[in-house]
């Protein structure tokens, strides 16, 4: 095992719990704030959720498969190996999830800032995007959480 193990590890493991943490803390604020239809809160909370986004979750979607790659070689594990192949797979999907996601966000920010600066009700796409962002945020906490899960049992699927 090499001397970059350990830092790899951590690196690893805070960008997991990054991704886990800031998407989970991003749909309970955008939940929240949802909950008031107050187009004037839900601006203010969208901004920062798109500027939480920028910085932890965009930062943690590069450290992971970097970081992942450096473990799996310190460990002298294949690429092959089943947890790993169905971990690529969930992230892929993660991400898939996520994409749009930021776009939906941005979205739902200048709609909800239009309707503030114009003391007017949010607008039926508002809601429609709100619906189509929290299904889609289903699918990538579920397998952020799978992705943990085999992280840390290693389990041979196959």
């Amino acid at each position: 095992m090499s001397d970059l193990y350990l830092p790899l590890k951590f690196l690893h493991i805070l960008g997991a719990t990054a991704l886990f943490g800031t998407g989970a803390g991003i749909a309970f604020f955008m939940w929240m704030a949802h909950r008031t239809r107050d187009s004037v809160v839900i601006a203010a909370t969208a901004r920062t959720v798109v500027i939480a986004d920028a910085l932890f979750t965009a930062t943690a979607v590069i450290v992971q498969p970097v970081t992942g790659y450096g473990l799996m070689l310190a460990l002298g594990l294949p690429v092959t190996e089943s947890w790993i192949v169905v971990s690529l797979a969930l992230y892929v999907l993660v991400g898939l999830c996520w994409l749009p996601v930021i776009w939906i966000q941005l979205r739902m920010w200048d709609l909800a800032a239009e309707a503030a600066r114009d003391e007017r009700p949010l607008p039926p796409r508002y809601f429609r995007l709100f619906r189509i962002w929290f299904r889609l945020g289903w699918p990538a906490f579920i397998g952020v959480l799978a992705i943990v899960a085999l992280m840390i049992w290693k389990p041979a699927l196959w």
